[in-house]
């Protein structure tokens, strides 16, 4: 079986973490195949969402091969930090939306991998956290600059200075994930989700996706600017005139 499996189903790109016997664990193989995946997607016109989990049903990814790290030298360790941060920003940077479906344990590196991620639903089971600190070491995959930005410094100090897991549930209280969903819920929630997602106009998306991301780092004034001109820029694509027709026409959208 592959490292990763990859199934596309109308217009979603379902990849999975296909390492069930060492809990999906973050080897170097399996972070170049989700980089190269996820290149892939990038530049795949039919692919409009992508949804990463974890095969089995303990792990989405509970952290970097620890057997693997227990080898590097800090040259080593340097070249595997900058292989996953250079994946993780690309999933980041995505026009796309990515779902990180969390349904089990997303510790270290698989916390890393599902804060880069654009959305997150966490199955109830799921348990979050970055324990580096009680290996002698600290996160590699950007979890100490994205938890920060996402649930603030004095909450993110204590997860990344304690070591500290916190359940799915807690993970929902404190922003890190979007919902906790019960078994029943958990998969047709993802389902739902990324079909919604891929259903959008395409270039309205990537438009939006670009002015969350780089306007929270500007000045307001030139944040609302900016947005103003990507909210022009979609009338020059198709689809707008489509979505707004199909609006007043009381009808489905057929985005191209």
């Amino acid at each position: 079986m592959p490292i990763l499996q990859q199934q596309q189903d109308n217009r979603v790109l379902y990849l999975t973490l296909n390492r069930p016997e060492a809990l999906n664990a973050l080897n170097q193989a399996l972070l170049e195949a989700l980089d190269d995946a996820i290149a892939q997607a990038a530049g795949n016109d039919k692919i409009r969402c992508i949804v990463i989990t974890g095969a089995g049903q303990r792990a989405f990814a509970a952290g970097a091969d620890i057997g693997q790290l227990q080898q590097m030298n800090p040259l080593e360790a340097l070249t595997f930090s900058r292989l996953g941060s250079r994946m993780m920003r690309r999933i980041e940077m995505l026009d796309k939306p990515v779902i990180a479906a969390v349904n089990g344990y997303a510790l270290g590196g698989g916390c890393e991998l599902a804060l880069a991620c654009h959305l997150r639903l966490a199955h109830e089971q799921a348990r979050f956290g970055l324990p580096e600190i009680t290996l002698g070491l600290m996160p590699g995959f950007g979890g100490s600059q994205r938890l920060p930005r996402l649930i603030g410094p004095t909450r993110a100090m204590e997860l990344c200075l304690l070591g500290r897991p916190v359940d799915a549930r807690q993970a929902a209280h404190m922003g890190m994930v979007n919902a906790c969903l019960d078994a029943e819920q958990y998969w047709p929630t993802v389902q739902r989700w990324a079909q919604q997602l891929a259903g959008h106009a395409r270039h309205a998306t990537a438009a939006l996706m670009q002015a969350l991301r780089t306007g929270a780092d500007m000045p307001l004034e030139e944040a609302l600017e900016m947005e103003s001109h990507r909210f022009a820029l979609c009338f020059a694509h198709p689809d707008a005139a489509e979505g707004t027709r199909a609006f007043l026409e009381k009808r489905k959208p057929e985005f191209l």
